[in-house]
């Protein structure tokens, strides 16, 4: 079966109103054992026609996914990326995490009048950006979600390569934090980094299988902060055109509560 097209459906139902600056937002990273969760927030021009072949992130190759973010941030009115740390997921639980993340980078957008959310209705998250409508499968079904889910993704996706580099052995470059197999090896051979989701059921099965005591699997204090995280790790965000440099994050520390 063909992947869905999303359509600027949604989008259009609030340009006819007057409402113009209407953001899709999306998250990548929520089943990953390891790694921050990321979310990206697109604001496009109304009027605006779909970029061919952008569609929900999982549908998409690397490839395709790199050649496309850089034409999406060119078309865009505005591209903001947010993220919550291992510690905020682990302290939060990454339900609540998730939507922190896309609070921050609804935040980076520099004003909005309406917010378009892939999945469900979130408790309280009107209190924090205002007027918002929830998609199921918004990814797939609206455009500006669809630009966020790729924007997002390739975002992640570098960050764990990054990460890779300073880890070696887990396999991120390729598995990006997810329980796969040579991951799972790769726990049980070297034990946990700072970077690992230690309240995930799947870690503490991984090592529970190895009867391997938590406590000498390196300190959870010791993982970094938010603000270095986000600061030193979440590298590449997309600056302008194709490339992608460091921009200052700090804006991004808002209040988990």
């Amino acid at each position: 079966m063909a992947p869905l097209v999303p359509s600027l459906r949604f989008e259009r139902s609030f340009w006819r109103t007057g409402i113009e600056r209407v953001a899709g937002v999306d998250e990548v990273g929520v089943a990953p054992t390891c790694g921050a969760v990321v979310a990206a927030a697109v604001i496009m021009r109304p009027g605006c026609h779909r970029i061919p072949n952008v569609r929900d992130s999982k549908t998409l190759s690397a490839l395709q996914r790199e050649r496309l973010a850089p034409l999406i941030r060119r078309r865009a009115v505005a591209v903001g990326v947010g993220a919550a740390s291992v510690v905020e997921i682990d302290r939060l639980n990454i339900y609540h995490a998730t939507h922190l993340a896309m609070r921050r980078a609804i935040a980076r957008l520099g004003g909005h009048d309406h917010v378009l959310v892939d999945g469900n209705r979130i408790h309280g998250f009107e209190d924090h950006v205002g007027p918002y409508t929830a998609i199921v499968d918004g990814d797939a079904k609206a455009y500006s979600i669809a630009c966020a889910s790729v924007v997002a993704k390739v975002v992640r996706d570098r960050m764990m390569i990054k990460l890779a580099a300073r880890y070696p052995g887990y396999g991120w470059e390729h598995n990006q934090g997810y329980a796969t197999r040579d991951h799972r090896d790769a726990i049980r051979a070297m034990g946990l980094t700072p970077f690992h989701r230690r309240s995930f059921l799947a870690l503490q099965r991984t090592l529970a299988g190895d009867q391997l005591d938590l406590d000498l699997l390196g300190d959870p204090s010791a993982s970094p902060s938010t603000h270095e995280l986000l600061e030193r790790e979440l590298v590449p965000v997309m600056a302008d055109d194709a490339a992608f440099d460091l921009v200052d994050l700090a804006s991004l520390e808002v209040s988990p509560a």
